[in-house]
């Protein structure tokens, strides 16, 4: 009993790493990727950079994986605000400046038509699950490192 315990202990990190990347794979619609990074945290986000892209963003879905989320990426700098209409997960929304710095953090209920929008003009906006910027401390003033270059 002793040995099998201790193979169970090796195998569970290999098995919530294949469990992970299996979660992601389900989720992922076919649109680009890219990873984003803040403080020590990786994030695997899916990049909504088109008009039809910017407009279906997460609708629809009914889970996320921890560290995953969606990047949208605007042509211009503007008051991008964003509501949850269709859109079936409550979640975070971090607005962020060109130098990567957050502006500002919005929850977001799953459902509703509030606008979110942002405190200064902005080209990026990044959505995770909800809660998940407050729950690792990271706030206004914090940088996201990997930003695409806008189109």
């Amino acid at each position: 009993m002793r040995i099998s315990i201790n193979i169970f202990r090796q195998l569970l990190p290999f098995a919530f790493l294949v469990s992970s990347s299996l979660a992601f794979s389900q989720v992922n619609t076919g649109l680009p990727t890219v990873e984003l990074k803040t403080g020590i945290y990786r994030i695997q986000a899916e990049i909504a950079d088109t008009p039809e892209r910017r407009q279906t963003g997460l609708m629809n879905r009914t889970s996320m994986p921890t560290n995953s989320g969606m990047l949208f990426v605007f042509e211009e700098k503007a008051g991008h605000c964003f509501w949850m209409f269709s859109t079936k997960i409550s979640l975070s929304i971090a607005f962020i400046a060109d130098d990567g710095k957050i502006v500002n953090i919005e929850e977001m209920q799953a459902g509703t038509t509030n606008n979110h929008c942002p405190k200064a003009p902005i080209r990026y906006a990044l959505e995770m699950n909800q809660r998940w910027f407050s729950d690792r401390v990271i706030g206004p003033g914090s940088i996201i490192l990997g930003l695409p270059r806008a189109r």
